[in-house]
């Protein structure tokens, strides 16, 4: 990335911990579709992430494809259209069990002059040739990365789950600790993934979490631990817990939707995450909790990852390394009875959002 780049994002941070007017997150507010699956530039931090699995025919992969928008927090009043008002940053990485660590790549730009935009209305986000559009149910996800290449199509079979009360999905002690956000579980998935000069075609299934907020962590939050799972027989969960620096819980939610379509929302206290096996990685020494036990509310489930080392280092853009990786879902019979995505931030230092 240009040192331009990491130094906009770094002032707009400092600039808006002094007191930049962004648009506060409400409980009264109410989701609607489908202009809220589109951007919303007022707001200081939003993503639309895709995580999901792909049948191939040498074997099970894990793909996940991040859009992030940050309004900057510039000071003064700048009437130059070169002024950046948004920044947009994008992830791509695919889980290959044969290769045994991801393939990665990411991509960060100013918003405008027609080479990167989020627009409103609808989703539509991209940079330069990296882009995640939404028509009529249907989402197309294009990245051609450094050396492997994603183009995938993805079908809406179902409603958008909406988290926490209504959408309105608390993140900390504080009612101003919250985003608002829904899920669309059980994408219908197909295209064409590219390893190195191999082509595979490939069919599975995603989750598409999209999230936006202005106060998103406690102060006393170094990261969180999160899964997306699409459950078999059409049911789907979601499930958050925001870690101290001591590794406590600071706050947990969760979202269960059965598969007639019956909906409930988790309190702190439903939620459990319980490590059971840990991976230290080869090239940063952290450490992170790989495998899980996991309560929700009625719901218990073991995860366990379809590789270890699914270790993204996104130091380029977002100035993070975290743990995203695809996992299997097993009852207390030890039988399979889903797939999905966990995602573990915060374990090597305490996570900065942009």
């Amino acid at each position: 990335m240009k040192n331009w780049l990491l130094l906009l994002l770094v002032a707009g941070a400092v600039a808006g911990a002094q007191g930049e007017d962004f648009a506060p997150v409400r409980p009264e507010a109410r989701l609607a579709f489908p202009q809220d699956l589109g951007s919303h530039p007022e707001y200081r931090t939003e993503w639309w992430y895709i995580t999901g699995w792909l049948d191939a025919k040498d074997g099970p992969l894990g793909f996940q494809v991040t859009f992030f928008r940050s309004r900057q927090a510039l000071k003064g009043k700048n009437p130059s259209r070169f002024t950046p008002q948004q920044i947009l940053i994008a992830h791509c990485a695919l889980s290959d069990p044969r290769r045994g660590h991801l393939w990665q790549d990411q991509r960060v730009r100013r918003a405008g002059l027609g080479l990167a935009e989020a627009a409103a209305g609808d989703t539509h986000v991209w940079i330069d040739t990296w882009a995640l559009e939404h028509r009529g149910g249907v989402y197309k996800a294009d990245t051609d990365a450094a050396d492997f290449a994603l183009h995938l199509e993805l079908v809406q079979q179902e409603s958008p789950l909406l988290n926490g009360d209504a959408g309105f999905s608390r993140k900390g002690p504080l009612p101003s600790d919250a985003s608002d956000y829904y899920s669309i579980p059980h994408l219908q998935v197909s295209g064409t993934v590219l390893r190195g000069a191999s082509a595979a075609t490939v069919s599975g299934e995603a989750w598409l979490d999209h999230e936006w907020s202005s106060e998103y962590l406690d102060p006393e939050a170094v990261g969180w631990d999160w899964v997306g799972l699409n459950l078999d027989h059409g049911a789907a969960l979601m499930a958050f817990r925001i870690r101290t620096a001591q590794g406590t819980t600071l706050w947990a939610g969760g979202t269960y939707r059965n598969g007639a379509g019956d909906t409930r929302a988790y309190s702190p206290a439903d939620i459990e995450f319980t490590p059971t096996r840990r991976w230290i990685s080869p090239r940063t020494g952290v450490t992170y909790p790989i495998e899980w036990d996991l309560r929700a509310g009625e719901n218990r489930v073991h995860l366990k990852p379809l590789m270890d080392d699914q270790e993204n280092d996104t130091t380029m853009s977002t100035g993070a390394i975290y743990w995203e990786g695809a996992v299997r879902v097993s009852d207390a019979a030890a039988r399979e009875v889903g797939k999905g995505y966990l995602e573990l931030t915060g374990y090597g230092e305490r996570l900065r959002l942009r």
